[in-house]
């Protein structure tokens, strides 16, 4: 019994030592010890620059042959591993593997603060940067940073200008393969997620979300200052600027300055005459791609948003928003002159207009000013001669519809 317990004791020591053995190959850069000179080989790789594996399709090149051999992959459309479930295939066994557990429910990463689990530790790794608010990567150009690789990489081709993802359609080229793959929706009319209340449908599946809210009545998202709340995290970060008064988006044909840089591009296509959104039936073409939707409404009827009060429908949510006004008395924009209130900012800034003496729109004929736009439409009718409201009964045209529906109460016996 002693003498096999020695034995034991002399096995177990053996395998020490030859652990210990094992870990002879230490890197001289960053002392990291590896089992066998194959790994540490690999592993000096890292602190090179040097990529010696090419690709003979694409010239990318790798550190390792096995990174080519699966890059490799991509060119000859080769999937070896395939779900026994659904079928799909893949390049790599990991993406495989990872894909297995959507089938599973498997979710073997977890993070102890907020008891989150993920499904592959490279999501995990990611998320935890969330709370450590780590962002190791960042862009040589303007220092900007961020918590992946993959999103510097995207952000970098701004400096660059490279737009890799080609529409073969159109030919419009977009920085992030996710949104040439949400463009070619445009083409193909295919809306894939569908709300299961009222069956709208969308081209993507965050639209889908926020849409959602509409149904819950959920706005997550609330303002420190004043309390309003929103449905999206950008809408309350752009509202936020209305206290700030910060226009950090510059243009530099006209030096107008703006809250968002979307804003700064669609304003941009006013210079450029760029009008990329085209109505397939009227070959009308637009800005802003909500303004062709809005349009195309013109044709199907389609009045997507209702008041629950009174089933009155409109194209627009905002018409619809500034409608339940009526109903609930409320007038949000108020005047800090006279402290009279309005249903519409815009009313608001017009009428703001009485007390400041702005006109700002001109008659390039007489130069008469104006507080209002349509206003100066309506004037310069007079230089034009144009009438376009006509009594279909008589035929007298008008330069206001207001004209000629008071010139029709004559017709039906009235005065006005």
């Amino acid at each position: 019994m002693g003498n096999e317990k020695f034995r034991h004791q002399k096995k177990v020591e053996r395998k020490e030592v030859i652990r210990s053995e094992r870990h002879i190959f230490t890197c001289d850069i960053c002392n990291k010890a590896f089992h066998s000179k194959k790994s540490l080989k690999l592993h000096k790789s890292i602190h090179s620059e040097e990529r010696p594996y090419a690709c003979v399709e694409c010239n990318k090149t790798f550190k390792h042959s096995r990174q080519l051999k699966l890059h490799q992959r991509i060119h000859t459309g080769e999937r070896p591993y395939k779900c026994d479930i659904c079928n799909k295939s893949f390049i790599q066994q990991g993406h495989l593997i990872a894909h297995q557990r959507i089938h599973t429910g498997d979710r073997p990463y977890s993070y102890d603060i907020c008891n989150k689990s993920f499904t592959e530790q490279r999501i995990l790794k990611r998320h935890q940067r969330i709370h450590s608010e780590e962002r190791p990567y960042a862009c040589v150009e303007c220092n900007k940073s961020f918590r992946q690789a993959g999103d510097l990489k995207v952000h970098q081709r701004i400096h660059t200008g490279e737009r890799p993802y080609k529409c073969d359609i159109c030919n419009k080229s977009f920085i992030h393969q996710g949104h040439l793959i949400i463009h070619q929706r445009i083409h193909t009319g295919d809306r894939p997620y569908s709300c299961d209340i009222c069956n709208n449908s969308f081209t993507e599946k965050d639209k889908l979300k926020r849409h959602q809210l509409i149904h819950t009545g959920e706005r997550p998202y609330s303002c420190d200052v004043c309390n309003n709340s929103f449905t999206e995290k950008d809408k309350l970060k752009r509202h936020q600027l209305l206290h700030t008064g910060d226009l950090p988006y510059a243009c530099v044909e006209c030096n107008k300055s703006f809250r968002q840089a979307g804003q700064l591009k669609v304003h941009q296509r006013i210079h450029t005459g760029e009008r990329p959104y085209n109505c397939d039936i009227c070959n009308k073409s637009f800005i802003q791609q909500g303004d062709l939707i809005k349009h195309q409404r013109i044709y199907t009827g389609d009045r997507p948003y209702s008041c629950d009060i009174c089933n009155k429908s409109f194209t627009e949510q905002g018409n619809l928003k500034q409608h339940q006004r009526i109903h609930t008395g409320e007038r949000p924009y108020n005047c800090d002159i006279c402290n009279k209130s309005f249903i519409q900012q815009g009313d608001l800034i017009k009428h703001q207009r009485i007390h400041t003496g702005d006109r700002p729109y001109s008659c390039d004929i007489c130069n008469k000013s104006f507080t209002e736009q349509g206003k100066l439409k309506h004037h310069q009718r007079i230089h034009t001669g144009e009438r376009p409201y006509s009594c279909d009964i008589c035929n007298k045209p008008f330069i206001q519809r207001s004209h000629l529906v008071a010139h029709q109460l004559i017709h039906i016996g009235e005065r006005p």
